[in-house]
């Protein structure tokens, strides 16, 4: 009676092969091996190594056992105890062992280490513990074998998205099945603020596969800043072609990121690659990143363009460089301070992290940008000198003064010849509001008419 059914077998292997990535032949070794312990198990003797070897085709099988040729070197005899601490030769097991004198009657090239099988009676029927035995050591066998191809397939993809299902969360950690490993996206790797559904399709960056001792971890990531370059990567094909090459990335995850990049080809402006027609590259990226807002710069070789650049979208007038200390001094507007040090300091932070320069923001007082002309930009620069201020301060109050004396000569109808134009034009006012407040001839006022009504009804209530 065969042992196995062949076809389904076969239909097996050709499963495990398709689903979980397991080859023909390491599925067929975790059988011989499973085989070998059974027979050990059930027919055996102790110390017995056993070596079997299994036809899927024809469902013949083989034991061997398998015996080390050793020498007076490498093992002790049975009687001999070990005559100090420092012998670390092994008992001679004649279960294991075999001298080279009788190993080169079997085989004259034998060699010392070497394997020398003998065969052995073929079984077929093994009792229950033998039949879990070989079933556990199936199972470990396929578990390593698919660890090993779950290993030699992701381990090649480091680096780059891979795309799964949210399975489960777990104390902040989330599952993605990937299809045929599950992947584990730590909390501190997630972006901040963002919330998940079970079954919701997730877009990562695969970061590292560990094999630890309980299985393998495939480490995924959306807050690595590679994973911002790989989402340019997919949606500019100048940077998948090496056109446009990034030089430098910052991230602040789920808020802010710089990108700065470089063009080879002088002919394709970097920035506008990135950004795209009417911004529609940056919107997609942006937008799988939960609104997170990027900054495309161009990179530069002369680090006072590159800070300038870095601090985008803010405007740099004058920037000062000190080599020694690594610092980078600026001067902007007023009106543009608040811009180049951003929300919290976050504009100038990032520009900081990705120029590798300490950055001062200074205002320059009384300058402001007024417009861009051809030749550049135009700066208005307004007077700051306190001397300045205070003679202009002082006219003003005498103006006041002279205006208030014209005022006052206009009610006790005294005219003032040395009043100016303006002053004529207020005392006209003046004149004008009080004629519009009188009465005109012909006319009753409103409030007259009421007082009118009031005195003759109170007449007619006395009669």
């Amino acid at each position: 009676m065969a042992l196995f059914d062949l076809k389904s077998l076969n239909s097996a292997l050709d499963e495990l092969q398709t689903e979980r990535g397991i080859s023909r032949d390491s599925v067929i070794d975790a059988l011989a091996t499973a085989l070998a312990a059974a027979y050990r198990r059930e027919y055996g003797k102790r110390g017995q190594i056993i070596r079997a070897t299994f036809n899927p085709e024809t469902g013949e099988m083989e034991f061997r056992q398998a015996k080390i040729v050793v020498d007076d070197t490498l093992v002790r005899k049975e009687d001999e105890e070990a005559t100090n601490g420092e012998d670390h030769r092994s008992r001679f097991n004649p279960e294991q062992h075999i001298m080279i004198e009788d190993a080169r009657r079997i085989k004259r090239d034998a060699q010392l280490d070497e394997e020398i099988s003998f065969p052995l009676e073929t079984r077929e029927d093994f009792g229950r513990i033998a039949a879990q035995a070989a079933k556990q050591v199936i199972m470990q066998k396929v578990r390593e074998a698919e660890r090993a191809s779950i290993i030699e397939e992701y381990g090649e993809r480091e680096g780059e998205i891979v795309t799964g299902h949210v399975q489960r969360f777990e104390r902040g950690n989330l599952f993605i099945d990937l299809g045929r490993a599950t992947a584990i996206l730590p909390y501190d790797e997630q972006i901040p603020g963002e919330r998940y559904r079970q079954g919701e399709r997730v877009r990562a960056l695969l970061l590292r596969v560990d094999e630890g001792v309980r299985g393998t971890f495939i480490r995924l990531s959306r807050s690595h800043p590679r994973f911002l370059t790989k989402l340019f990567e997919t949606e500019v094909p100048e940077m998948a072609n090496g056109i446009v090459e990034v030089k430098g990335i910052v991230r602040e995850p789920g808020s802010r990121a710089k990108i700065a990049v470089f063009s080879h080809d002088e002919h394709v402006d970097p920035v506008g690659a990135l950004v795209g027609q009417r911004g529609v590259r940056v919107a997609v990226v942006t937008s799988e990143l939960g609104g997170e807002k990027i900054d495309v710069v161009e990179w530069s070789e002369t680090a006072a363009d590159y800070v300038k650049e870095s601090l985008k979208p803010a405007q740099v007038l004058q920037i000062e460089l000190n080599e020694e200390e690594g610092r980078a001094t600026v001067m902007v507007a007023e009106d543009q301070q608040s811009l180049a040090i951003g929300r919290g300091g976050q504009n100038v932070r990032l520009a900081a992290r990705l120029t590798g320069w300490k950055i001062d923001i200074r205002s320059m007082a009384g300058e402001q940008i007024s417009g861009t002309e051809a030749g550049g930009v135009t700066k208005e620069v307004q007077p700051t000198d306190v001397e300045d201020i205070s003679a202009e301060e002082s006219a003003f109050e005498e103006t006041k003064k002279e205006m208030g004396d014209d005022d006052e000569a206009a009610d006790e109808g005294v005219s003032n010849e040395d009043a100016q134009p303006q002053d004529r034009d207020i005392k006209d006012e003046k004149v004008d509001g009080e004629q519009e407040g009188d009465t005109k001839d012909g006319e009753v006022d409103v409030d007259d008419k009421v007082i009118a009504a009031s005195q003759t009804q109170e007449e007619s209530s006395n009669e």
